[in-house]
């Protein structure tokens, strides 16, 4: 979506599209099909291209603290996010040019981003878009025929390909184990408890009731409330990254910037909505 965004803003202003730098940097969860979409998305943009493998970076930095490199636990997956994005910083203080930040607001929401790692960037261009319109924006502009055939058919393969942050090993046939929606939950979901927290501030119970008959036909009450409950946990907890976002534009009617429409405390307590959705 970000690169999207971008290839859009330079044909806007009739700037080459050379002029953007796309960096793919595989690394330990890295699959055959991501990087190979990455590779030929660029390719069939135009944009300059760049691979950097944070591998041997990686394994030195574990060797520095003195982390086994067989724990896959948060240190192993936050030292390749923050990796990746000391890379780009470095190359957009060498190029005098800007990181564009790929997070979106529903990673916001939940805090599915590492601290200092791909949390941050110069400037959040999908921090007001939610990820379920990224999903639709994307298939809009693979099927519009705005892009030639080759980055429509790689555009469809990406929406095609579960939802991953890739920072733990494939599994046995070199696909995805590291799924984000079995982690925090369906997205559809979360974008729907987000918009009626924040939108309305409407209760848990009456976010529940909603979307019991939202999703009466597609999840059951239970797994409903479970994720009501991450979400509201997740929320909470994580608003020390969103106090501290790079600026990116309000989309919508939502936003999570605290230069836009969000005040929370980073230490704001979620025991009130905890303890109602415990008496769903």
């Amino acid at each position: 979506m970000a690169l999207l965004v971008a290839t859009k803003a330079c044909d806007y202003v009739g700037v080459s599209r050379k002029s953007i730098i796309g960096v793919t940097m595989p690394g330990f969860g890295t699959t055959d099909r991501t990087y190979n979409n990455a590779i030929n998305l660029m390719k069939a943009l135009g944009i300059t291209t760049k691979e950097i493998s944070i591998r041997d970076a990686s394994l030195q930095h574990f060797r520095d603290i003195d982390h086994d490199i067989n724990i896959h636990d948060v240190t192993y997956e936050n030292t390749q996010a923050r990796e990746r994005t000391q890379i780009l910083m470095d190359l957009a203080n060498k190029e005098n040019g800007l990181v564009v930040g790929t997070g979106d607001l529903s990673e916001l929401a939940l805090g599915w981003a590492t601290y200092n790692g791909d949390h941050m960037s110069m400037y959040g261009v999908n921090s007001g878009v939610p990820k379920t319109l990224v999903r639709v924006l994307v298939s809009y502009v693979a099927t519009s025929g705005s892009l030639d055939e080759a980055s429509n058919a790689i555009l469809l393969d990406v929406l095609d390909t579960p939802v991953s942050p890739e920072l733990l090993p494939p599994d046995e046939n070199g696909e995805i184990k590291q799924k984000t929606e079995d982690i925090v939950g369906p997205y559809e979901l979360h974008d729907f408890f987000l918009y009626y927290v924040v939108r309305f501030g409407f209760s848990p119970a009456k976010i529940m009731y909603f979307a019991e008959n939202a999703f009466a036909d597609i999840y059951p009450r239970e797994f409903i409330l479970k994720w009501l409950k991450n979400f509201y946990r997740r929320f909470f907890n994580q608003q020390f990254k969103r106090s501290c976002l790079p600026d990116g534009p309000k989309v919508g009617t939502i936003n999570l910037s605290p230069r836009g429409d969000w005040r929370m405390p980073s230490d704001a307590v979620s025991k009130v909505w905890l303890d109602e959705v415990e008496k769903l």
